[in-house]
């Protein structure tokens, strides 16, 4: 476990960290999200002990900065990459492993092991800048995870990587949580956060504005909207005809894509709605309650992005 307790962090006069509080679990997936600039890679700095905060506080495992964190064991892969572009795979793999404390035979088969995993085997002995990014990418993880840390901290991790190779990745990072240690997750692609990450904390101006597990937080939000398909396409007329039977209950009735989005006064309706689906020979094959995505919560509480921002997160 990690605990983030009122840090602040300054360059100058500008404030990097204000008073930023979260605490990340063992055995689950963290996002941390935030704009660029938000705060999100000086916290990680911090505990990583690359600087120190101006004040405030980080616990790993419940050994505090000023204590020795001798065993913990640390792997990051950073959104900006360092690898040797003209070395082989394997020596680098093997002298950043016995920098980390491997001795050499340790490196080699965990090198072994992490490529096999990543189905990267094949570049074992090729140089890094013959691999495409998306294979740069696989090298730079099994890097990350070369001395099998205790904590795994990921900055845009999906960067460069196709849907198949995406799904690998996640389903190696997921294995890191559910052996329980602890996973530090870091992205702008929202989608990717949203279907890989159990918790998350958004930072705005170097504060946490929303933290917690993120189904409790969807569950927060009001459930009075309803997204119903019926097998049969759509149409106005039976849009039209639910209104006028549900006056008194529906606030707003659209159709989107493929189904029927209602938006209730009262939950209470729920029953109802579904009796005049059916009555009017359109009986709901599905009948789901919308959640907010990530995106719309993320927006909610740190505001659109300016158009720098989205040029931005179009080239991560």
């Amino acid at each position: 476990m990690i605990e983030i307790k009122n840090l602040v962090k300054r360059f100058g006069e500008v404030k990097a960290l204000n008073d930023l509080s979260f605490t990340v679990k063992d055995g689950v997936a963290f996002g941390l999200l935030g704009r660029n600039g938000a705060g999100k890679t000086t916290c990680i700095r911090i505990i990583m002990e690359i600087f120190a905060a101006d004040s405030g506080s980080v616990r790993i495992r419940g050994i505090g900065e000023n204590e020795k964190q001798g065993n913990i064991r640390f792997g990051y892969l950073p959104e900006e990459r360092g690898l040797y572009q003209k070395r082989k795979i394997s020596e680098q793999m093997i002298y950043i492993g016995m920098l980390r404390g491997l001795s050499k035979t340790e490196a080699i088969d965990r090198m072994n092991l992490l490529l096999k995993e990543l189905e990267a085997e094949e570049y074992l002995n090729r140089k890094l800048d013959t691999l495409s990014k998306g294979n740069q990418q696989k090298i730079q993880l099994a890097i990350a995870l070369i001395n099998d840390p205790d904590i795994v901290i990921l900055d845009e991790p999906f960067s460069g990587l196709d849907p198949v190779n995406a799904q690998l990745l996640k389903n190696i990072v997921r294995k890191q949580a559910d052996s329980g240690k602890t996973v530090i997750f870091s992205s702008h692609q929202m989608p990717q956060v949203e279907e890989f990450c159990d918790d998350i904390c958004i930072i705005n101006k170097g504060t946490a504005v929303l933290s917690g597990n993120l189904d409790t937080i969807k569950r927060s939000y009001p459930r009075n909207t309803l997204l119903v398909e019926t097998g049969l396409p759509p149409t106005e007329d039976v849009l039209t005809s639910v209104k006028s039977r549900m006056e008194d209950h529906v606030s707003s009735a659209t159709i989107a894509q493929k189904c029927y989005a209602i938006t209730l006064k009262d939950d209470s309706a729920r029953g109802a709605l579904f009796e005049v689906f059916t009555a009017l020979g359109q009986t709901p094959e599905k009948f789901i309650i919308k959640e907010p995505s990530l995106e719309e919560i993320f927006v909610e509480k740190v505001g659109d992005p300016t158009e720098d921002e989205k040029r931005e997160e179009a080239v991560a």
